[in-house]
């Protein structure tokens, strides 16, 4: 028997919405290699492996084209993975060990928390081709591990703008989230988008690491330490965050199951 591999939209209760993710949960660890051309074989966004240890999983994150430090929506995926496939019961934690430390998922009804890492933005100067590549005025511009955050004027300059990929691939940080406010009679706090094509991922649909980084930004701002967040990529994501300051920022989502295969590995 081959092995079985299950894809995941998460950061969603809508099939064919949210951000899909593969996920693998392997009976031993493999070739770094196999992992990268697993991953390329599906062209999502990004695929995760899992290797079981002793209390928890070994847990690794590669998109078609590299290994990634930390993603939010393929480890919400792989927690929906683990309960619904029967590799820990519901009332069991998930305990991840990763690149980026132990990352912690809980089963809270039909939701799944994140226990994750914050990641605090530094103003920054950004070069000019940025808001060319935008295609877009900004209000301000900060920087943090994951690339620049910046803070757009409206909620549909968020929506509507579209990048130029291309000039944005050639800028020193090439990765990019942007934000607003939204609108007075939203049900959300705020909108971002994430586009990454130095990862090889020109939009992203729903991001958990940038919410790991609009946790603080919009906490400094707003005075406040929960938030509805909504990524307005065209599949579009719900994204529940809880930040009261320190290191650790909890991401709410929801996850289903799209399909579920056989992967023939010789």
């Amino acid at each position: 028997m081959g092995q079985i591999i299950t894809q995941v939209d998460a950061f969603t209760n809508t099939l064919f919405a949210g951000n899909p993710a593969a996920v693998c949960v392997l009976p031993t660890p493999q070739d770094e290699r196999w992992m990268q051309n697993v991953a390329q074989e599906m062209n999502l966004s990004e695929t995760a492996f899992l290797v079981r240890q002793d209390d928890g999983f070994n847990l690794r994150w590669f998109t078609p084209t590299v290994e990634v430090p930390l993603c939010g929506h393929a480890t919400l995926a792989s927690a929906h993975v683990l309960w619904s496939e029967g590799h820990l019961s519901p009332d069991e934690v998930a305990r991840f060990y990763t690149k980026s430390g132990v990352l912690i998922a809980k089963l809270q009804g039909k939701w799944i928390e994140l226990d994750f890492p914050v990641n605090h933005s530094q103003a920054t100067i950004a070069p000019p081709e940025l808001k060319v590549a935008l295609g877009v005025p900004y209000k301000s511009v900060l920087q943090n591990s994951l690339g620049y955050l910046v803070e757009l004027e409206s909620e549909d300059l968020v929506r509507q703008m579209q990048p130029n990929f291309q000039l944005l691939k050639t800028l020193p940080v090439s990765d990019v989230i942007v934000t607003s406010l939204t609108q007075s009679d939203s049900q959300y706090d705020f909108v971002s988008r994430f586009f990454a094509p130095g990862v090889g991922i020109d939009e992203d649909p729903v991001t958990g690491a940038a919410h790991c980084c609009l946790a603080a930004f919009w906490r400094d701002r707003l005075h406040k330490n929960e938030f509805l967040a909504y990524q307005a990529s065209s599949r579009g994501g719900v994204v529940k965050v809880r930040y009261t300051g320190g290191d650790r920022v909890f991401l709410g989502g929801q996850a289903l199951t799209v399909m579920r295969g056989e992967l023939f590995t010789g």
